[in-house]
């Protein structure tokens, strides 16, 4: 039987020791497990833009060639990133990285794209960092593949949707643990004409 994470907010700073100073917590009491984590992220633009990345001429203004396909090097920046977040994250772990799943999907309603990105390691601590710097890169990456078209582009909601593994178990946003005031929200679900997705192991 799974085990749920309970509700509420932490008391305390892990990552802080008695005295307040910064320090990377100690996991090597730990057993080495399985661990998954999914996070999302939207980046919100103008339709025509977002038609734009659809034609494959994303970039594009004038004589300018275009860069490609947004979604393919959005995929790569998020693998990258992905295993590049001990270097980028001061107090992250390194951690043994198992496989990963890369999700874009260009969706009319917002309009926009939006990014879900799952991180899988066989490790003594979480990998929810790896997956939420995947999903900011790829999102990052989808920006600076588009900003010579439109530089109001908007990332927004970079968030944790899901983790399993580890002492805590599963957590799933919406389960009722969100912060006092905060309105239950349900997990990001990947709508729009042109679903693509990538999986990959690294």
């Amino acid at each position: 039987m799974r085990r749920v994470a309970k509700a509420g907010v932490s008391a305390g700073l892990t990552h802080l020791d008695e005295r307040g100073r910064a320090r990377m917590v100690d996991v090597g009491g730990k057993p080495e497990t399985l661990r998954e984590a999914k996070a999302s992220a939207l980046v919100r633009m103008s339709q025509a833009t977002l038609s734009l990345i659809n034609e494959g001429r994303a970039g594009a203004r004038g004589e300018k060639p275009s860069k490609g396909d947004v979604l393919a090097v959005a995929r790569i920046a998020a693998l990258q990133g992905m295993k590049q977040t001990a270097i980028l994250i001061p107090l992250c772990h390194p951690v043994r990285m198992v496989g990963s799943e890369v999700d874009l999907a260009l969706d009319p309603s917002l309009p926009g794209v939006r990014i879900l990105v799952t991180a899988r390691a066989l490790d003594r601590t979480g990998v929810e960092m790896e997956a939420m710097v995947g999903a900011s890169v790829a999102a990052l990456t989808i920006y600076d593949m588009v900003k010579g078209n439109e530089r109001g582009v908007e990332i927004a909601s970079v968030r944790l949707e899901k983790k399993r593994g580890g002492k805590s178990g599963v957590w799933v946003r919406g389960m009722g643990d969100e912060r006092p005031g905060e309105a239950p929200s349900r997990a990001l679900s990947l709508r729009g004409p042109r679903p693509t997705r990538h999986r990959s192991g690294v």
